[in-house]
């Protein structure tokens, strides 16, 4: 589903998306191709499936979007610091 596609269905609302095509280009994340998951009124309730989600399966990407966005950009960040192992 693209972006415009989510933005119709789920109108003013938070969504918990996965990348299912995407690309970087100048260090952004584009989003071609997206499933989304679910559909929250509010952004805690996002937050809290999110972490569910990426803690089960840290190598999908998940995003949380609100739809009143016309366009999504994720920029990306180079991570720095120790990783543990659980």
């Amino acid at each position: 589903m693209k972006w415009e596609q989510v933005r119709e269905q789920y109108p003013e609302q938070w969504v918990l998306v996965e990348a299912i095509s995407a690309y970087s280009k100048n260090s952004v994340r584009y989003l071609e191709e997206l499933s989304v998951i679910s559909n929250f009124p509010e952004s805690t309730s996002a937050w809290k499936e999110y972490k569910k989600l990426h803690l089960a399966d840290p190598s999908r990407e998940y995003y949380i979007f609100h739809t009143d966005h016309k366009t999504i950009e994720v920029k990306e960040q180079k991570f720095i610091g120790v990783r543990r192992r659980l």
